[in-house]
């Protein structure tokens, strides 16, 4: 197992290097000069050159991406000239609002997706199944900003029980904390629950029709157990699969919403930095949410030998 580990660990470096060079050349090839941009129209030459100079930019760019990738791998992301703090800290202070969005949206979409998944399987080709697929497929089809405005409209504007927008930490309270992310968690879940149930319904129609099903059926073993013991526990590699991918999509893909919501996490800090020019916090940032989308399918990809053997005897 250990090996299995290293080796998945191994394989994951050429990705991060290609990652890592692919976002520092697009962010330095851009067109524009963030000194000035952050010195605004009222700078002087002198001070624009400074800050260049300050951030290193009048190096080649090489020399750029040789220093960056340096002080990266020793933990350093770089400081901020525009914001007068480390990317690091940036990242950090808004990494709760993103964690807490995400995880509140995934939880919602695994707890409603699973069961309509297990239930369109079992009534495959019912007007339930139908009429649950159909759902799903108007989850796919609706933009997660679209969807987002159409609740703002319901519970904020018309019923009045939620906030339209903002963020309170879970130190405020628990239902503080959630009231805030009810809406933007359920616009961010709904694309993924309509994607976690499709899955599931495919890959317990798959496992429904194996042979060991349909012997412990007519051993008398309870449907309950048959479907929750036997068929959702092998059919669960796939919907793992699903999953994850979702998961780390949230993290990587929520800057839309948090910037409609004004909630302050790492999707609104890249906006932001792109807003800015703020070369070392767009970097940084980016690079954080590569390194957190590789990393949460490594996690996949263990579970799948902690579920299935076979899966790291056949690597």
């Amino acid at each position: 197992m250990k090996a299995y580990i290293v080796k998945r660990i191994l394989s994951l470096l050429p990705v991060l290097f290609v990652v890592s060079t692919f976002v520092f050349l697009i962010i330095h090839i851009t067109p524009g000069d963030p000194a000035a941009v952050m010195l605004g129209d009222e700078a002087t030459p002198q001070e624009v050159q400074a800050l260049r100079e300050e951030m290193g930019l009048n190096e080649p760019i090489y020399k750029q991406y040789a220093h960056w990738v340096g002080n990266v791998l020793q933990g350093d992301l770089g400081y901020s000239y525009y914001m007068k703090e480390s990317v690091s800290q940036a990242i950090f202070n808004r990494l709760g609002p993103t964690l807490s969005l995400a995880i509140f949206s995934q939880i919602l979409a695994i707890v409603i997706a699973i069961p309509i998944g297990i239930v369109a399987a079992q009534k495959r080709g019912s007007i339930t199944d139908q009429s649950l697929m159909s759902v799903s497929l108007l989850g796919l089809s609706i933009p997660s900003f679209l969807l987002s405005l159409f609740l703002v409209l319901l519970f904020t504007v018309t019923l009045k029980w939620l906030p339209v927008a903002g963020y309170k930490p879970l130190s405020e309270g628990l239902w503080n904390h959630l009231r805030y992310l009810i809406i933007p968690g359920i616009a961010l879940g709904a694309i993924n629950a309509a994607l976690i149930s499709r899955m599931t319904r495919s890959s317990m129609l798959e496992v429904l029709n194996a042979n060991y099903i349909k012997t412990a059926r007519s051993k008398g073993v309870k449907e309950r157990v048959v479907i929750y013991r036997h068929a959702l526990k092998n059919a669960f590699i796939p919907i793992l699969t699903v999953i994850g991918q979702t998961f780390a999509s949230l993290v990587a893909g929520s800057a839309i919403l948090e910037t409609i919501f004004n909630i302050p996490g790492i999707g609104q800090l890249i906006i932001n930095s792109v807003t800015n020019r703020d070369y070392a916090v767009l970097q940084g940032a980016v690079l954080f949410v590569t390194v957190t989308f590789v990393f949460i399918n490594l996690i996949i990809d263990l579970l799948y030998a902690a579920i299935d053997p076979r899966v790291r005897l056949n690597r």
